[in-house]
């Protein structure tokens, strides 16, 4: 039985078009495929930590929408995390997008780097979400999947010591935006994309 989810980010999901995702793309996300589908004929626990340079935008985004599509698709022991090769904070404009998809979003604490709560659902566990680079103590350490969601991150890490697979699956940083008139759908274009392609690769494990 699939998760209930918040009603707005249902709908979110059930208009996607992943008919859409061009083969070039495809080609780049079944990696991802083959090691989900590997971890659960195996009956094993399934973690993946997205890694981008300042875990600031695109890592949040796709680890945030990776694990709602776990939950959706009722692909079960699936924790998602997120990190940086150095840690700055969650961008403000990444929680403004989640929260006008439906996300529920609490701050847990302020400064620097806040910690924020994000929801996807009522009876779900709520995501913790703050800036952090990848090989903090909140991530894994070993058997996890590393996601470099960003070109520079990937080349800025040459080993990423634990993970037992490499998945490089890069987006655009929308950061390109940030204070122009663009900003607010340069956003929503970027999460609605990782949306696109997260629910591409967990419809397909079914």
């Amino acid at each position: 039985m699939n998760t209930i989810l918040f009603e707005s980010i249902s709908n979110t999901i059930n208009a996607l078009e992943i008919n859409k995702i061009s083969e070039g793309r495809k080609a780049i996300l079944k990696p991802l495929i083959g090691y989900l589908q590997n971890k659960i004929e195996s009956n094993k626990s399934i973690r993946l930590n997205f890694i981008c340079t300042h875990n600031s935008r695109r890592s949040h985004l796709s680890q945030i929408w990776a694990q709602t599509m776990a939950a959706y698709y009722s692909i079960n022991n699936v924790s998602c995390y997120s990190g940086g090769t150095e840690a700055t904070a969650m961008f403000p404009k990444v929680g403004e997008t989640l929260v006008n998809q439906g996300f529920k979003i609490n701050t847990l604490s302020d400064g620097n780097n806040p910690v924020y709560s994000i929801k996807f659902s009522e009876n779900e566990p709520a995501l913790i979400a703050f800036s952090k680079e990848f090989s903090n103590a909140f991530n894994p350490t070993s058997e996890f999947a590393a996601i470099m969601t960003c070109s520079s991150a990937d080349e800025a890490c040459p080993m990423v010591l634990g993970c037992d697979k490499r998945i490089p699956i890069t987006y655009e940083d929308p950061k390109k935006s940030d204070g122009t008139p663009l900003q607010t759908e340069t956003y929503l274009k970027r999460s609605l994309q990782i949306a696109t392609e997260m629910k591409y690769v967990f419809s397909s494990l079914i």
